[in-house]
């Protein structure tokens, strides 16, 4: 994790708590004038708007203060969804079973996507199966990784 990721998690973490909710995960995405920093957050009942919209308030305020991020960007709050994107170790192990959606930084075996089932997790790897041959992701190495909703 970056030193400006781990940042924005000390920063947001107790806001989110305090609120009663649980913060999922966090995307920056820099894109000039356009820089989105997305926060995802759940909670046992799920979220809506109002949710999204208290975090997003408490949220604003601490980042004003703080300024973290020193160029313009857009805040949204949202909750994770079905295709619920995946961040630490811990997530990938309580969706073992599920199939996932990975994208890499670096190509691994001359391939940056992968799609399979997760398998679970092994040391700082992420374990996933595609077409029954069984891969080892490094964490690391992971830009991001989405679960793929069955229905």
């Amino acid at each position: 994790m970056s030193a400006k990721m781990k940042l924005l998690h000390e920063l947001i973490d107790p806001v989110v708590a305090a609120l009663g909710y649980q913060l999922w995960g966090i995307e920056y995405v820099s894109q000039g004038k356009h820089s989105v920093l997305r926060i995802y957050i759940d909670a046992e009942n799920g979220i809506n708007v109002d949710d999204c919209a208290k975090v997003s308030h408490q949220v604003s305020g601490v980042l004003d203060v703080e300024d973290p991020i020193s160029s313009h960007y857009t805040l949204e709050v949202s909750s994770p969804g079905m295709d619920r994107p995946l961040f630490t170790l811990e997530q990938f192990a309580a969706y073992a079973g599920h199939q996932a959606d990975i994208r890499l930084r670096i190509a691994f075996d001359g391939r940056r996507r992968f799609k399979g089932r997760l398998n679970g997790v092994e040391g700082e790897d992420i374990l996933l199966v595609v077409d029954d041959e069984e891969y080892l992701l490094p964490i690391d190495s992971i830009d991001k990784a989405n679960i793929v909703p069955q229905f």
